[in-house]
């Protein structure tokens, strides 16, 4: 019976040695530079360590390879050499559209398009592919981005001749890379019944000719008139369709981010229908990238539903709605950022501004304990958002605490700089707008105003400001790669840096990218840094984006994804 006991124990035993410890990991990175950004983890301000341990969907253990391996490392335990390579916290889109990102992968992209002209030729290859009546749609072309201005044109826009001869029977509708204008071809036009004779719309204008037509860009809120049209049509469709269509472009979205390390998403306005579609999806485990978002509706409709609307954390934290957006003002590439003097290329223009709901929403913002997330590009349009919040928030005591935020903060004024910290305000920027922005910046504010507050990091860090930064994609690409690197040297496609002085340091690009982006959605608990107990959320990339040499950063590619434990993106060996 003895003999029996004991090889009965034995068995037992190698039973047990065969199971993972129960509190083993089941993935640990080793082997390469790893920045947790929490300074008390590990060495310097970026805490670098050499490995973490990863059990579930969390971080449970960092530090050296030798002290995770004794601690975390069991018999079923996953590894992955990084081999030299870099792995940080994944990085967080802070501004962005992600069913608009969706949506440009299934169209046209005029953004590389080097004139009109080419412009013109995707149009007529795209008519000969569509039945009639079939809408033509692109997005992403700029005027001051082509080798030549477009004859004939307006303020430098083109006029929608060349294409209209070509369409004759298919609309055409051709959206700005900034997303705030639009052109429009004659068999739109006429669809929407745009004459020389409509008038222009509150925060919106119709470019017309010499002669009084339209030549078919229409600035802000003016390419409503058409674009109704379209999304009528759209919106006959039965629900199905309609909600199949969000899904795939939720899906493209989502795989695009995981290509290039971005595991979780700020959305910069949804209405309430396609918020139902993606909490849907969250709670369904179809949604792989993090999406917290911002609700862009009707105001009405806001205060009438967005307290019952509101979610944190679906689907094992992939999805959050608890924040409003509204738009003041339009783009500086279009002309319609919102300017206290005129613009210095068209003297008399100050931009487009749209007051009418900004003390209605923000007041009810503050009564629910929602974030306000407010586009404002032009510094009047930043001077009125700050006064706005300042009045709303001033009969609570926790007003700093409330973490709204300004979309953009593009060009402001001295003055308004050291508000942003003063209110608690976070200004939500993307710097790579400041690089593909700038060939043009100046011509649009002068030397001195680009100078003083056109994408004044430097001088809003300093005050004390928190900045989150971003892509706001699709009007730029979601690599968040391109975006490092225009916040922490300034320099143009063309090579030349614009304003350098006002950079940040690859600590603050970096921290604005994960750390101060988790703050600005109330999730400095679940993710942002490599701290044990947050979110196993992290991007393993090529190289060191703190030490790399300037004019390398840009060829940093994404080696792995992982969200939640779980690795969603392995760049394929060639």
């Amino acid at each position: 019976m003895k003999t029996i006991r004991l090889l009965w124990l034995a068995c037992l035993a190698l039973l047990a040695s065969a199971l993972p410890a129960q509190d083993s990991a089941d993935l640990i990175l080793h082997g390469g530079e790893i920045a947790t950004v929490d300074p008390e983890l590990g060495d310097g301000a970026m805490g670098m360590v050499e490995a973490v341990a990863i059990r579930g969907d969390r971080i449970v253990g960092v530090g050296t390879s030798e002290a995770v391996f004794a601690k975390w490392r069991g018999p079923a335990t996953e590894t992955m050499d990084l081999a030299g390579r870099f792995a940080m916290p994944g990085f967080i889109e802070g501004h962005g559209h992600f069913l608009g990102m969706g949506d440009a992968a299934q169209i046209l992209d005029l953004a590389k398009a080097a004139s009109w002209n080419d412009i013109v030729e995707m149009v007529a290859d795209a008519v000969s592919e569509v039945p009639p009546g079939t809408w033509i749609e692109g997005r992403g072309w700029h005027q001051e981005k082509w080798s030549a201005t477009p004859e004939p044109n307006v303020e430098g826009f083109p006029v929608h001749d060349a294409i209209s001869a070509l369409t004759p029977d298919n609309p055409v509708a051709l959206t700005h890379a900034s997303g705030h204008a639009a052109f429009f071809n004659a068999h739109a036009m006429q669809l929407a019944g745009v004459t020389a004779e409509t008038p222009d719309p509150p925060g919106g204008e119709i470019l017309k000719t010499a002669d009084g037509q339209p030549c078919g860009v229409f600035r802000e809120t003016a390419s409503g008139l058409v674009s109704r049209v379209r999304t009528a049509e759209q919106y006959r469709r039965p629900r199905e369709q309609v909600v199949a269509d969000l899904e795939k472009s939720a899906r493209l979205a989502a795989e695009e981010c995981l290509q290039k390390g971005v595991t979780s998403f700020q959305d910069a306005g949804t209405p309430f229908s396609s918020i139902k579609v993606l909490r849907a999806m969250a709670e369904r485990g179809e949604l792989p990238v993090r999406l917290w978002v911002m609700v862009r509706d009707n105001a009405a409709r806001i205060e009438k539903e967005l307290v019952d609307q509101r979610v944190v954390g679906a689907g094992n934290h992939h999805f959050t709605m608890r924040a409003v957006k509204l738009t003041i003002d339009g783009a500086l590439g279009a002309r319609g950022a919102w300017l206290l003097e005129p613009y210095s290329d068209e003297p008399q223009l100050e931009g487009l501004g749209r007051m009418e709901d900004l003390p209605r929403l923000a007041a009810h913002c503050a009564r629910t304990d929602f974030q306000f997330c407010v586009h404002a590009i032009g510094d009047r349009a930043n001077r009125e958002a700050l006064d706005e919040f300042a009045t709303a928030l001033k009969p609570y005591d926790d007003g700093t605490a409330r973490r709204w935020r300004v979309e953009h903060a593009q060009h402001l004024s001295v003055a308004d700089i050291p508000r942003f910290a003063k209110l608690g305000v976070i200004a939500s920027m993307q710097g790579i707008h400041c690089t593909s922005d700038a060939p043009y910046v100046v011509a649009r504010l002068g030397e001195e105003r680009a100078r003083e507050g056109a994408y004044a990091w430097r001088s809003l860090l300093d005050a004390g400001a928190v900045i989150v930064n971003g892509t706001d994609a699709p009007v730029e690409d979601v690599d968040p790669i391109p975006s490092f690197f225009a916040s922490v040297t300034r320099q143009t496609a063309a090579g030349w840096r614009f304003f350098p002085e006002q950079a940040m340091t690859r600590e603050e690009a970096l921290i604005s990218y994960t750390r101060d982006a988790a703050f600005a959605a109330f999730e400095e608990h679940l993710k942002g840094t490599l701290t044990p107990g947050k979110l196993a959320d992290l991007v393993v990339l090529s190289q060191n984006l703190l030490t790399v040499p300037d004019d390398e950063i840009l060829a940093t590619q994404v080696e792995a994804t992982i969200v939640g434990g779980k690795v969603l993106y392995q760049r394929e060996s060639k």
